[in-house]
């Protein structure tokens, strides 16, 4: 276990530290999101009225497109640099290197997540402190960035990777997109937390999903 888990770290580990040099995908990601809910602040003029059914929509919009864009830097920069070759290369399953990926794309879109939420809430007139929001976030965000590191690998290789990228990731990803924008319109309309209860099992069974198919896919990709 120890065997497997150390290359995983490893290379989350050196995706963080190549973040902190460059801030190349936190920090363009973070401008995005920011960028896409500003402009929808402005242009729904949200309302009580319609604030718990708008603005699910826009924070999860947000969020993918950003997300997106954090994706295709992720093995674009691997393979401008000549790391991508490396990997493949090295003495470690292609799993390991899947998941070290992912867990990176994870981690990033978290962070991300984070410090938009403050900002959505005050242009959105919501409470700040939403915990319900928590397990939405972390379902919707392992699903998306396991789906997306396998289409990212995949793009990488094409000539117009940030057209290819949502191309291929999009239509994949609408199950859990859907299940976070009806997951997260049922907290901010604050309706009956039972109704969670047919969403988040769908999540995390996607997740599941994801978590087996991904990885295989993974092996098929790298290896063309």
């Amino acid at each position: 276990m120890k065997a497997y888990l150390g290359p995983i770290l490893a290379l989350v580990w050196k995706d963080i530290l190549l973040e902190l040099r460059t801030k190349d995908i936190v920090v363009s990601v973070l401008v995005f999101s920011l960028l896409v809910i500003v402009v929808f602040n402005f242009a729904i003029e949200p309302s009580p009225a319609n604030i718990g059914i708008v603005a699910p929509g826009v924070l999860w919009i947000a969020y993918i497109f950003g997300g997106v864009l954090g994706l295709t830097r992720s093995f674009g920069m691997e393979r401008d640099s000549g790391n991508l070759r490396g990997l493949m290369l090295s003495p470690v399953s292609r799993d390991a290197i899947f998941f070290g990926k992912m867990l990176a794309n994870f981690l990033f879109m978290m962070i991300v997540e984070l410090m938009v939420f403050p900002v959505f809430a005050v242009l959105f007139n919501l409470p700040l402190w939403q915990p319900e929001l928590l397990p939405i976030a972390l379902l919707a965000t392992l699903g998306i960035s396991t789906i997306g590191t396998v289409f990212s690998a995949m793009a990488v290789s094409t000539r117009a990777r940030e057209v290819m990228l949502p191309l291929l990731f999009l239509p994949a990803a609408v199950p859990i997109i859907i299940a976070a924008v009806e997951t997260t319109g049922l907290v901010l309309r604050e309706q009956e937390l039972t109704d969670l209860a047919a969403w988040l099992p769908l999540m995390a069974a996607f997740d599941a999903v994801f978590l087996v198919v991904c990885p295989v896919a993974f092996h098929f990709v790298v290896e063309d």
